[in-house]
């Protein structure tokens, strides 16, 4: 298998940090670049889950041995003895820390785990190139963006399935489409307003997890993503009616205007400014 990071420049140095989510409290994100640390037996009291990008090592957790190379994804939880020493070479990996407490809830919430603490993690590691993909752009997304709608909603389509089972059914889209309308409704009604998860929930009456499914199945994109392109939508008809880009920024409920310049050439591959000199005369 190609090493995932081929056609990335090298580390210019060794390096291990640790970086506490700026949005996100209960995340925190671990990097180690060119490592060649090796660790006694431990555990963590947080949920830890992440990818090998480059190198070998070999993996101890509780009763699973492996050895794992590129493109491999690892999960402990809370408490699980491991560890996972590399061989010699360029040994790399990205490491996410989530609060145990904080999924516990989140799990009870939306698994009904009736008084047990928390549901573990069902694999301990794989090779899976379209999990190493997600969770690539998950820990991007974490060091880059800076919508709590956007990255909570993120970590919580990523995290679940590794515990969940099984997929909604036709009958249960139908009688929560009434539900997921509502939601619909709210962003609709309030695009200038950074509106949350939790207020999509009490908008629905739906678990968490529950309402970013079944809105991604019957709208065909996450509540977030949905709001983003409603708020592109308004902001095209309102510059080619005139309106000024720091305005229409505003309006709309966009950080800044570098915020909407990004998100705005992202869907129609213009800028704004771009856009708008389409509809001056001459």
């Amino acid at each position: 298998m190609p090493r995932i990071n081929d056609k990335q420049p090298p580390a210019k140095k060794t390096g291990l940090f640790y970086q506490e989510s700026r949005v996100l409290p209960y995340v925190t994100l671990r990097r180690a670049d060119r490592s060649s640390a090796c660790y006694h037996t431990h555990s963590h009291d947080e949920f830890s889950f992440g990818v090998i990008d480059n190198g070998v090592a070999d993996y101890h957790n509780m009763r699973h041995k492996g050895r794992l190379s590129a493109g491999a994804s690892v999960s402990m939880n809370p408490g699980d003895a491991h560890s996972c020493n590399p061989s010699k070479g360029n040994w790399c990996y990205r490491m996410l820390f989530v609060d145990s407490a904080w999924v516990a809830r989140l799990q009870q919430d939306t698994l009904v785990t009736r008084g047990q603490d928390y549901l573990p993690f069902d694999n301990m590691y794989r090779t899976d190139p379209a999990g190493y993909r997600q969770f690539d752009q998950l820990f991007r997304d974490l060091q880059q963006e800076n919508n709590p709608l956007a990255l909570e909603s993120r970590l919580i389509e990523y995290l679940l399935p590794r515990f969940a089972r099984g997929t909604i059914s036709a009958q249960a889209q139908v009688r929560d489409l009434y539900r997921l309308n509502r939601v619909k409704e709210l962003i609709m009604d309030r695009l200038d307003a950074n509106l949350s998860l939790d207020d999509f929930v009490a908008c629905a009456g739906l678990s968490r997890y529950h309402l970013i499914r079944s809105f991604k199945q019957v709208y065909g994109q996450s509540p977030h993503a949905f709001q983003l392109d409603q708020r592109i939508g308004k902001a095209k008809r309102l510059l080619a009616g005139g309106a000024g880009i720091t305005e229409t920024a505003a309006a709309l409920g966009f950080a800044d205007q570098s915020h909407f310049h990004r998100h705005f050439q992202k869907r129609i591959a213009l800028t704004p400014k771009q856009y708008q000199n389409c509809f001056q005369p001459g």
